[in-house]
């Protein structure tokens, strides 16, 4: 009878580590979200037309105000281009240096509020922050405009910003 009730046991803490182990496996792999972004797409009119179109940059670096941070590091034949917002704050400030030769070292800054609301994700993964386009603000060196297109901070590179040179760049 004592072996019976051990065999029994045994299976049942097999069962529940086997069930255990599976229902994890199951769970959503919390690294596959990433990090919400704001995607900018590059764009100019053409003033004798009016027409607007795609456009690129020879080089982009973008940081952070006030920091080190370097958010772009001289990226090259730059159409678009994703940015983050900071968590810890209401508002993020970030600056745009343009190639050197070609624009002397001009930058323009952008003043990005935003509202972070924390959300509950899962056990596993715990909180993400959503985040949402309260208003933007521009140097004008080189940009002429800036539309918001979409509020939402996203992963799928869905485009939240539309950035207008004065002319072709």
């Amino acid at each position: 009878m004592k072996k019976l009730l051990h065999i029994f046991l045994l299976s049942l803490v097999a069962t529940i580590v086997i069930g255990t182990h599976t229902s994890c496996s199951d769970d959503e792999n919390c690294s596959l979200a990433g990090r919400s972004m704001v995607n900018c797409q590059l764009y100019t009119v053409n003033t004798e037309t009016g027409i607007q179109s795609r456009d690129t940059l020879p080089s982009l670096t973008v940081t952070a105000l006030g920091t080190d941070s370097i958010i772009i590091n001289d990226q090259t034949e730059v159409m678009d281009f994703s940015l983050p917002l900071r968590y810890t704050s209401d508002s993020t400030i970030l600056v745009l240096h343009y190639d050197e030769e070609l624009y002397a070292g001009e930058t323009d800054t952008l003043y990005i509020t935003q509202k972070n609301t924390p959300f509950f994700e899962s056990m596993k993964c715990g909180y993400t922050m959503t985040q949402v386009i309260t208003g933007i603000s521009y140097t004008k060196n080189q940009i002429d405009t800036i539309y918001i297109r979409n509020t939402n901070a996203n992963t799928d590179g869905t485009e939240n910003l539309q950035i207008f040179y004065r002319f072709d760049i």
